[in-house]
């Protein structure tokens, strides 16, 4: 293990001035940094290439298996249906997760779980990227980038694709850190979002349990159209992990060069939650 508690230091943009781990006299406390390039093989045993950074806060430790591409941003996809639905309710565009319907625009697509009437409920679970559509368009550029600058997400960078979806193409970027980041702070209330909001969308983020841990995530991948539709070219699983206590949050994203790497997000990100006893 190799510790360091400088990486965070030079970060300028990613975690600001929000203490991670706590204050002490006014100033944030940087979380030292495990750094794990050996846990990096659950990667490699499946032919591919990723990176897991997770935030232990019972021990307030940082753990990453390669802290550049811990830094490096990517496309959120569909992780970015968190702050999507936040942003959905706390605007009132749609009004509650379970009870207001929004309806199928009757375009058949490739995947049935989209292809009928949905609650923002199900349409988290079944990640239906028609539903959120729809809701940018009624939030709007303007009312999207105020709260996209509020989260300090990523780069806040919404421009490049139409407003349907910047966060699937155009310049977003966010990294594995500012996913964990946006996390934290959102978990801990700290946008001045209304309680319900936060409240609804920590509840209806797809859970598993593990054991006597609950793990809540949101997957996402990020693809390119090729000659048979969309292929995948990287993935990402996003979420956290209650198992009494204090939480661990974590943030993963990985090559695709194959449909089973999509498949493995899941159970790599387990098997590596149990490696830093997470799970």
């Amino acid at each position: 293990m190799i510790e360091r508690r400088s990486l965070l230091a030079g970060m300028a943009g990613t975690f600001g001035a929000v203490a991670l781990g706590g204050q002490v006299r006014g100033q944030a406390i940087e979380p030292p940094i495990e750094l794990k390039p050996e846990l990096a093989s659950a990667f490699a045993e499946l032919g591919t290439e990723g990176v897991f950074v997770a935030l232990d806060r019972k021990r307030n430790v940082m753990t990453m298996t390669d802290e550049t591409r811990a830094r490096r941003g990517l496309l959120p996809a569909s992780t970015y249906k968190i702050p999507h639905a936040a942003i959905a309710l706390e605007t009132g565009v749609v009004a509650d997760v379970d009870t207001e319907v929004i309806r199928w625009d009757g375009v058949v697509r490739e995947f049935p779980d989209w292809n009928r009437d949905h609650t923002l409920r199900s349409a988290m679970r079944y990640s239906v990227v028609p539903v959120f559509q729809q809701i940018a368009n009624r939030i709007g550029e303007e009312r999207m980038h105020k709260f996209i600058d509020a989260f300090g997400y990523g780069n806040r960078d919404i421009s490049g694709a139409p407003l349907d979806r910047f966060w699937l193409q155009g310049n977003l970027r966010v990294s594995p850190l500012q996913q964990i980041d946006f996390l934290t702070r959102f978990y801990d209330g700290k946008f001045g979002l209304a309680d319900r909001s936060t409240r609804l969308v920590l509840e209806i983020i797809p859970t598993e349990p593990s054991g006597g841990a609950t793990i809540h995530a949101k997957t996402g991948a990020i693809g390119i159209d090729g000659s048979d539709g969309m292929v995948a070219t990287h993935g990402w699983l996003v979420g956290y992990v209650e198992q009494g206590g204090a939480p661990t949050f974590f943030a993963m994203n990985l090559d695709i060069h194959a449909p089973r790497h999509l498949a493995q997000r899941f159970p790599i990100a387990k098997a590596l939650l149990q490696k830093i006893g997470a799970v």
